[in-house]
């Protein structure tokens, strides 16, 4: 059981040689989307407005409402003692398929421009049903790029319906990613203790932002249960024992809809209700801040009502608080800066420096959508074809999450799991 990492191993050139062994994959069905939908994305969002009246950043500030400890005991009591990563990896009974295998429909969700450079896609008999979100993976966890002894990629899908009485469920594939050329997973659920431990309900939200950092990971919630973050802790993976579609207390133990892990939450982090209170559609990792920090996105329209914000919390550095974020006396997460972006539908958001990097969706629902890198001088976006069009990137990630240790950024659209260079990134921007 992992426990809070300070420890920084640098081993970047043994790593990085192992992770990019590999040529880029060829895209070229992809690439005629182009032409189709170029010209639905901005010319020139410019630079990053910079958000600095009280007013404005007052909209962004959480509020800490962890679980108490015996709910926690209570749940662990029934269910049984909690489990760690390491031992949900063993169980791991599923496997992706390798880009040779992923059929030419399945990579249309590729990246036109850069080129993915590992691409793996999920079975459909596996995930018919369920809506893909957004990946975190142990690189975020602890900078040396393990959790424990492994390599780990965590994956969110969610099923909007959901069995009888639940309002959609949200899962989390554990990918045992020690072995590039075959990753296995199992399923996990994330769910939300009641009745004071002695149950669980599903989480009732899409989950389109996910950072796992130290021993916790934070997830969005923007549907039914309507909060900024929901914090769920590593350490207390539980396993199921009753394989039902119900979640929850059953007859004879504990169901979760068909997973055989379920992950409660410990806390989650509220955003007030007065106007103008963004919606958190992304969220990933920055570790060139200090403190390290969390940065999120707000999902926007495309009909040009308004323009994204984007900001950034701290992580807390005081002792017994690993994971969370950093409050004041009363419990509450300010912003540590705030910016407004003309960039609308916004899907994934990554800050590196003082680069921020912005996956657009494309405007059609099916085109290639865009992919800019915007900071307070200026906006560029990757380029690709003929006539340098713009729309370049994958339809519909919700999530970019950058590796330290590799140097590589981490995404998934529909079916495909997909990895490449922030240095190729760049390289593409006009």
């Amino acid at each position: 059981m992992k426990q809070r990492g300070r420890h920084r191993r640098r081993r970047r050139g043994r790593a990085l040689r192992a992770f990019l062994s590999g040529a880029a994959l060829a895209l070229t069905a992809a690439a005629t989307m182009i032409s189709a939908s170029q010209a639905t994305v901005a010319d020139d969002p410019g630079a990053l407005k910079p958000l600095t009246s009280t007013a404005e950043t007052a909209r962004l500030r959480l509020t800490e409402n962890l679980v108490p400890p015996g709910d926690l005991g209570r749940l662990a009591g029934g269910m049984g003692r909690p489990v760690g990563v390491t031992d949900v990896l063993a169980g791991a009974d599923h496997t992706l398929r390798g880009a040779a295998d992923c059929s030419s429909d399945e990579k249309q969700a590729l990246p036109v421009a850069p080129a993915a450079t590992r691409a793996y896609c999920w079975n459909a008999a596996d995930t018919d049903g369920w809506r893909p979100g957004a990946v975190t993976t142990s690189g975020d966890a602890d900078d040396d790029g393990r959790w424990g002894a492994h390599r780990v990629i965590l994956s969110g899908w969610t099923d909007p319906a959901g069995p009888a009485g639940e309002r959609g469920l949200a899962r989390v594939a554990f990918v045992d990613a020690d072995d590039l050329d075959h990753l296995s997973y199992t399923w996990v659920l994330l769910a939300v203790p009641v009745d004071g431990g002695r149950d669980y309900r599903g989480l009732a939200s899409h989950v389109s932002g996910m950072v796992w950092y130290e021993d916790k990971l934070l997830v969005t919630a923007d549907d039914g249960d309507r909060a900024a973050l929901y914090v769920y802790d590593m350490n207390r993976v539980q396993r199921a024992t009753v394989e039902a579609e119900a979640v929850g207390r059953v007859p004879g133990g504990w169901s979760a809809h068909g997973c055989r892990y379920v992950l409660p939450a410990v806390g989650s982090y509220r955003l007030g209700r007065a106007d103008g209170t963004p919606r958190p559609g992304a969220v990933s990792l920055d570790r060139s801040t200090t403190p390290d920090s969390l940065v999120a996105g707000e999902w926007t329209s495309g009909d040009g009502a308004g323009q994204a914000r984007l900001w950034r919390y701290s992580f807390s550095t005081a002792a017994g608080r690993s994971g969370l974020l950093a409050t004041d006396a009363k419990g509450r997460v300010h912003p540590a800066e705030a910016y407004r972006t003309k960039i609308s539908e916004v899907r994934g958001v990554l800050s590196v420096g003082a680069h921020w990097y912005l996956s657009r969706a494309a405007d059609d629902g099916d085109g290639p959508g865009g992919l800019w890198r915007q900071d307070t001088d200026g906006a560029r976006a990757t380029r690709c074809g003929a006539e340098g069009g713009r729309t370049c990137w994958s339809p519909r990630t919700e999530s970019l999450s950058y590796w330290q240790e590799t140097g590589e950024v981490w995404s998934q659209s529909a079916r495909m799991l997909f990895a490449l260079p922030l240095t190729s990134i760049d390289r593409s921007l006009d």
